[in-house]
């Protein structure tokens, strides 16, 4: 008879924590020798329905590496971390974090991208982060780059479109690796690198304006280069710390079909498709043959080196990491586009959204961590999931967020039975745990976090620190490892 004892909840060492990113948290754009980025040459949107991420040009680059105000670019100012690292660390610990989501600024380390010394003062900084980390208990998920290439190489030699990207790149991971050698359990090497697709904001490709099938054929490869790159760096921290492990991330957002039409059901397994082929590439270690038809039919043609295949074949990541923050709808005929500035399917009529046009599907997670488990068996981490939202300070200092709660608790919810059919989730990181400048449209408005800083879209405030209602909840739920969501 088959038995096999069924989980009841969230394992013993599950990694419960938070996440940010250097480019929208850190500030001190212009300190301790660091270099500009690809995010800090983006400017705020005008229409927070939709995101700006993609839309540079040379002309606008130059006009923003000009500007050394951060008056139009938001992100260079973060809500200050570089200045606040300890307060902001102590109010984690305050909460009973396992684990700490956060990126380092490859230009905080080489400035310009293509040096061949690192900058002493950018890994000093990340010194005092770890140690403050290691003085709470606290373990650093890492992520090499997110969203944020040094602009130099974009200004020199359009970023990740040209291999010598891959050398500088890896000089760079060498050196955090061989300098947090023992310090760092988990890295992460792109966020979100299926993005990379979108264009700009994550290869650092200018390609604004140009015909869509010039711009997939450079957008591809691109990605070819970071996929090697990724495994170089694989192999680079199995050299140096073989303790250490390395995984990918990706933007989840789970699909539907339309209808039960079998067009329907058709155009959403190739909406997936397109998505997961980059975990396949990653976790299996080659191309997936479903690619090559798309690739035909928008005549793009990967440009690899003879060792290309056999590197990343011979160095897979150790973990699967996501964020989700909502899922999408596909028709085989679309007429309707969401709403929302990350919205690309049609609207769900079964589901609510966010003011952002995000749609809330917490069943949604419990589904997509079953197919990827699935599809993959290697643990999986939930590094990002939240809603933003406008929160309101009031006179008292309080901040009142229950639609934070109630969205943080039915996802939880979820995860919870994902663990019970099967799914080895290891940890959870909510996105924007303190509040942080948005990603796509690089307002202050749009709140993700348990932690209130007062600033405003503007840039003013005090940047002092409130502890929300969520706050409190967050730490009810890490101290009874998921069992009080109440």
């Amino acid at each position: 008879m088959y038995s096999k004892t069924i989980p009841k909840g969230f394992p013993k060492d599950f990694l419960w924590g938070g996440a940010t990113a250097a480019n929208q948290y850190e500030g001190g754009w212009n300190e301790g020798g660091k270099g500009l980025t690809t995010a800090e040459v983006v400017r705020k949107a005008d229409n927070r329905l939709e995101m700006t991420l993609g839309q540079v040009t040379e002309a606008s680059i130059q006009e923003a590496i000009a500007d050394t105000t951060d008056t139009n670019y938001p992100k260079r100012r973060g809500t200050d971390f570089y200045h606040r690292y300890k307060e902001d660390i102590a109010l984690m610990a305050e909460m009973g974090w396992k684990t700490y989501r956060m990126s380092i600024a490859w230009a905080r380390i080489f400035p310009n991208g293509d040096e061949t010394e690192p900058n002493e003062e950018g890994l000093k900084f990340y010194d005092a982060v770890f140690s403050e980390l290691e003085k709470y208990g606290i373990e650093p998920v890492v992520t090499l780059s997110h969203y944020e290439s040094p602009i130099h190489l974009t200004v020199e030699r359009n970023g990740w479109l040209d291999r010598r990207t891959i050398e500088d790149f890896n000089r760079y991971t060498k050196t955090v690796f061989e300098r947090f050698n023992g310090r760092v359990k988990y890295w992460l090497t792109f966020n979100e690198i299926n993005t990379g697709a979108w264009g700009f904001h994550e290869t650092g490709v200018v390609d604004t304006g140009m015909p869509y099938e010039d711009q997939m054929q450079m957008r591809y490869q691109a990605l070819h280069h970071q996929f090697v790159a990724s495994s170089i760096a694989t192999k680079q921290l199995r050299q140096i710390d073989p303790s250490a492990k390395i995984g990918l991330m990706i933007a989840r957002m789970q699909t539907y079909p339309d209808t039960p039409n079998p067009l329907d059901v058709r155009a959403a397994q190739v909406v997936d498709d397109e998505n997961l082929f980059f975990t396949d590439v990653q976790v299996r270690g080659e191309y997936p043959e479903y690619m090559n038809r798309y690739f035909a039919e928008h005549h793009i043609e990967i440009d690899m080196a003879d060792d290309d295949q056999q590197i990343l074949k011979d160095y897979t990541v150790d973990f699967l990491t996501f964020s989700y923050y909502m899922s999408t709808v596909t028709s085989a005929t679309p007429d309707e586009n969401g709403a929302g500035n990350f919205s690309l399917g049609k609207p769900n009529p079964y589901l609510t959204a966010s003011d952002w046009g995000w749609q809330i599907d917490p069943v949604g997670l419990r589904i997509t961590l079953n197919e990827l488990w699935d599809r993959y068996r290697i643990p999986l981490m939930i590094v990002e999931n939240g809603i933003g939202a406008e929160d309101v300070l009031t006179e008292d200092g309080k901040v009142h967020d229950d639609y934070r709660i109630d969205y943080l608790r039915s996802h939880i919810e979820q995860m919870k039975e994902a663990i019970i059919d099967g799914v080895d989730l290891i940890g959870y990181t909510m996105w924007g745990a303190i509040d942080l400048i948005s990603a796509s449209t690089s307002e202050m408005s749009k709140r993700y976090g348990f932690v209130y800083v007062d600033q405003d879209d503007d840039g003013n405030g005090t940047l002092d620190r409130f502890r929300k209602d969520s706050f409190f909840w967050y730490k009810k739920v890490i101290a009874s490892n998921g069992e009080d969501l109440q």
